[in-house]
């Protein structure tokens, strides 16, 4: 069995109208089985995913995702993509029963807990009052984004800079590792 790491999932999601979603192919993959089957539990419990659990791009989205991510099995499949949203992930996860698919479920209800706490952490960045609490919370975002990036990075002794520039906001972390 393969562990599925947060790092893997959180690189598998993208925004599609507005939503943070995964789409089918790369669900499949993390949950190590085909795409036909993920698509065919989601046929056979039609009751478990209503409205907003999955989207079908449609063409444009398509080729924008194929544009956006180089995506080799969304290029090159005949048939229009499913996004499956957090809460449709989640719904997945009741239907899909292995160890793997345990563990890969563990790992996407990670990843979405730390897209919201960075969300949440950039939202009170803005409102800070203090220079104190804004070094603070900056420094929590950096954690985050490390975090979402991949925490096995190997590299020597070495500094990373992460640099998001939102408006009104700069919001840098240096993020220094050393090899063991």
């Amino acid at each position: 069995m393969n562990i599925v790491k947060f790092s893997d999932v959180s690189d598998k999601i993208i925004t599609v109208r507005d939503e943070k979603v995964v789409l089918d192919s790369d669900v499949a993959a993390l949950y190590g089985v085909e795409t036909m089957r993920i698509n065919e539990a989601v046929k056979n419990n039609p009751d478990k995913f209503p409205e907003g659990y999955i989207l079908e791009l449609s063409k444009k989205e398509k080729t924008e995702v194929i544009e956006i991510f180089d995506n080799p099995k969304v290029k090159f499949s005949p048939a229009m993509p499913k996004a499956f949203t957090e809460k449709g992930l989640y719904m997945l996860a009741t239907i899909l029963k292995s160890p793997q698919a345990t563990q890969t479920t563990l790992a996407i209800i990670e990843a979405f807990a730390q897209i919201r706490e960075l969300q949440r952490t950039v939202a009170e960045l803005s409102e800070a009052p203090d220079e104190f609490q804004q070094k603070s919370l900056m420094q929590k975002g950096g954690e985050i984004i490390s975090e979402l990036l991949g925490s096995d990075l190997k590299t020597s002794d070495s500094e990373t800079s992460i640099e998001l520039n939102l408006a009104v906001l700069k919001f840098k972390h240096t993020i220094k590792r050393k090899s063991e």
